[in-house]
This record gives structure tokens, sequence and C-alpha cells, in this order.
């Protein structure tokens, strides 16, 4: 209860769209999250490499979550909205209606997913003309990234597709144009995604070398030529359509977006660990890497001056933190990754039963068999003779091969529980090896990394943690509020709504 002398609290809302789910989080102005929901969204599979969306199906989700939150609240208390989201491609026609990104023509499947790799050869090509802008994503241009993509279109859906669309929107973008009817772009997206760079934005010599040159001659306007830095107000606010949708006020602040990972890395980076005694304590922030662990991991990590790290993306000036340069590496398959070893296993119907019976989940269970079967020995000691190579949908960072497959070495005839265990445990140290590379090839070019600050689904996995922190050797922090991708999210809409001087007061 509040005095009346203390003024009313102040809401904000931040909305995540993950690979496979939709979440809002209500947050109040210190940060604390006070109410959050899901709901899942559609993931189409139509062959191999190849994932898609629907942007309908996305924004329904959206809506329902938020009005799921903001639920019995005084809607005067709530002030903006940030909207973060994964780095798919989203495409609508000149009148905004989605148009198929498929051979099918389900114009409803609108949405080229982040994991997609369909457009390899496209990538391949991009690759070869060595052009300066592949310098700010580690010297190679990934397949996940948004140029390939867009040839891919071209070239294989040229009347369907290609000839019919008005825009071409990362989905983060996406979602600030349906609520407030502006097609500006975030600032994080298209230079982390897209080849603009903050100091001379689009170049036309790379779309013309590519065979893109049509976007060059329409002076951008289908992929973005009103770009906004990360939690600037987008608009006049909410419109009347999308308010009804979401269930907010008409006319509140919508911040310019964030990549999902980006967000989750504004709401974990900054975080005071004073008391600890860790080592970035004194540190500038420049010591930490946020690692926003789900579906694929992302590991972010800023400097002052660009560093140019080989495989490995950016330097990004000021696409995550303001006014410092970001550096993203990455591993495509993480949480998918450990859910495909684990659900692909013939004792896996054995381990679901199990879970079901002790009312815990597959992964707490397993977790819990391990430290059973470990004996003397720490449980990292258990997968001496069992190791996994991860790269099973390829290596982001910082090997840059997308052709890179998975691998186990030391299977047995066992095919009990012990075993489904141990090659669980053993994917899980090899994911943190992959961090380990990652984070060694980033020091080597100029980074002074001490700490690693976790967030997303993965980082609720204690097992998961603790062999991060003890293959790369460095402490690991976990947030106190565990939803740090929404907290991000909704500093967006607290900058956005004029509450905040900067994104770095809000965080």
């Amino acid at each position: 209860m509040h005095s009346k002398k203390q003024a009313p609290v102040k809401y904000y809302v931040g909305i995540d769209v993950g690979s496979a789910s939709v979440r809002a989080a209500l947050v109040d102005e210190f940060g604390t999250v006070v109410a959050h929901a899901d709901q899942p969204i559609q993931i189409w599979e139509p062959q191999p490499d190849h994932y898609e969306q629907s942007s309908a199906d996305i924004w329904a989700a959206c809506c329902l979550v938020t009005k799921k939150v903001v639920c019995g609240v005084d809607a005067s208390r709530i002030r903006g909205v940030g909207f973060d989201a994964t780095c798919s491609l989203v495409v609508v026609d000149k009148q905004f209606q989605p148009l198929a990104v498929n051979c099918e023509g389900q114009n409803y499947r609108n949405v080229i997913m982040w994991m997609d790799h369909r457009a390899v050869s496209q990538v391949e090509r991009i690759n070869t003309t060595q052009h300066r802008v592949l310098s700010y994503v580690g010297g190679v241009m990934s397949v996940e990234m948004q140029p390939p993509k867009l040839l891919w279109i071209k070239e294989n859906l040229q009347e369907s597709c290609w000839e019919k669309a008005g825009y071409f929107f990362d989905l983060p973008d996406f979602l600030s144009w349906k609520a407030t009817g502006v097609t500006a772009r975030s600032l994080c997206t298209v230079v982390c995604k897209w080849t603009y760079t903050s100091d001379g934005g689009w170049d036309d010599t790379f779309w013309k070398i590519i065979g893109l040159e049509d976007l060059v001659k329409d002076k951008y306007e289908k992929i973005g030529n009103h770009v906004l830095s990360p939690g600037e107000p987008v608009g006049k606010g909410l419109t009347p359509e999308a308010a009804k949708d979401l269930g907010l006020p008409e006319g509140i602040a919508v911040a310019a977006s964030l990549i999902d990972a980006h967000a989750g890395g504004l709401g974990v980076i900054g975080a005071d660990v004073k008391g600890h005694n860790l080592p970035c304590e004194n540190e500038p922030i420049t010591s930490r890497v946020a690692m926003i662990c789900g579906t694929s991991s992302c590991h972010m990590g800023v400097s002052e001056t660009p560093i140019f790290v080989p495989g490995v993306w950016g330097p990004y000036f000021s696409a995550m933190v303001p006014g410092l340069w970001l550096n993203e590496g990455g591993q495509s398959a993480t949480g998918k990754l450990i859910d495909h070893v684990v659900q692909g296993h013939v004792a896996f119907p054995e381990l679901q039963s199990k879970a079901a019976t002790s009312a815990h989940s597959i992964y707490t269970y397993l977790n819990s068999h391990l430290d059973l079967i470990k004996k003397s020995l720490p449980v990292g000691f258990l997968t001496v003779d069992l190791h996994v190579w991860p790269d099973f949908h390829g290596n982001r960072s910082p090997l840059t091969d997308l052709t890179l497959k998975g691998m186990v070495v030391g299977l047995t005839l066992s095919r009990g529980l012990d075993e489904l265990a141990l090659i669980y445990l053993a994917t899980i140290q090899a994911i943190a090896l992959g961090t380990r590379h990652i984070l060694e090839t980033m020091q080597a070019a100029g980074h002074h990394i001490n700490t690693l600050f976790l967030c997303g689904g993965l980082s609720k996995n204690p097992l998961f943690v603790q062999m991060h922190a003890d293959i790369t050797g460095k402490p690991v922090v976990l947030s106190k509020e565990v939803e740090s991708v929404l907290v991000g999210a909704a500093i967006l809409g607290a900058c956005a709504s004029g509450d905040f001087a900067s994104i770095q007061v809000c965080s």
C-alpha cells in the first residue's frame, strides 16, 4: 500500500518474441517483474533447414500475453511499451499484407526464421565479394543474416514475392510498426543483421555487387531509410487499433526495438554486483560478457573502441548499449541441441515417465540422476570417455562454418537412462567448450573479460551454469530477476516514455 504522499508506481510493458513462444511482463519503475505470461507460437519446417512462421500468429500471441499481464492494472500508470524479438525476416506487400516466403504460396507463412539455412549458396557468393561491410560481421556473413535471405527470395520467388514485396522487416521492427504504424527501423537490427553502419548508413556498392540493386533504386524504402536508436519513441505511440489489440491505452510510448539477445544483454550486463567479491566489481562494464542462452546462445561483449574479432559479429556501435561498441559471438543450436539429443534417445520415454512420477521436469530429473551415478568424483568427470562436437546446425562463432555437422564419440551398446544422462551431460559440456572458444577468440583480439552474466531459459538449469563456470574458469553471475530479457524490453519502454533520461539510467 502507498501512503497519500507517495506517487503512484509507474509500469512498463516488455514483450519478448522468442523462437517458440511470446512472453510479456509488466515491470515497475524499480525493475521488478510484477506479472508475466507466455504463449506458444507455431513453427513450420516445410523441408530441411527451412523454418517459417506467421507474423499474424506472432502478433496475436503478443496481444494475448499483454492483455494478461495488464489485467486489473490502472491503465493510467502504464507509461511505455518495448518489444524485442528474434532477428527473423518478415515480408509484407505494399498494403502491409503478408506475402508467402515459400514455394507453396501460403501467405500467412511470411516469416523466414533466424535459424533458417535455405540461403547457403547465396551467402557463399556474398562472402566471395570480400566487400568492406563484411569486416563488421567478423569477416564472414552468416546465413542467418538478412541479405542472403533477401537474395534467396529474389532468385527463387521473383514473381510471387520479390516483385510484390512492399517492405522487408526484421521481426522486432515489424512489431514496432504494428504498434505505431511507423516503418522506422531500429539501429540494433539494421546494424547487426542488414549491414547498415552507424557512421555511413547503407552502402550502395554492397547491394549492387550482390545483385540487390533494386533496394538502392527505391532509396531503401523497403528495408528502412528512417533509423532510430533503441529506446527512442516511435511515432506518436500506440495507434487506436494496436491499443485495442493489446489492451493498452492509446498513445502510450512505443520504443524502437532490440533483437531478443540484445534485450537480454541490456537486462543483465549493467547489474550491480557490489559486495560479492567478483573480479568485475571495480572494473568497467567492458570486463563483462552477457550470455543469453535459449534455443541458441549469444555472447555479448562491449568495448569503448571498435575491436574486430575474426569469426565474431561486430563491432557494432550503439547496437545494445549507447556509446559502446558491441561484439556478438554465438552458437546456432544450444537449447534446441539439448532437446534434440535427449528427446531422440531410446530411453527418453523412460525418462519422461520417471520425471512425471517424481513431479520434476526432465532436466531436473536428469541432473539428480547424474548426482546419483557420479560416485566420488565431480559430475563433470563422468564423461571422460564420451565426447560431443556440438555443431549440429553449423558453427556460427568463431569458425563461421555452416557446413559443420555434429558428432558423438565414445558410444557403447548401452540403451538405458544412465547413457542418456551421460550424453546429456556431454552435450552441455560441448556447448560450454564452444563458449570458451568464443571467449578466448574475443580476448585474443583485445577484449578483457573476467565475468560471465547469464540469462535466458538455459540459465535456469544449474548443470548448464556450473559447466560454464568450470569450463571457462570464470565466475558466472545470475540475475535475481530471472526474466532479464523481458526487463530489457521494458527498459526500452521506460526510456521511450521520457520517465528516464537514457537507457543507461533505466538500466
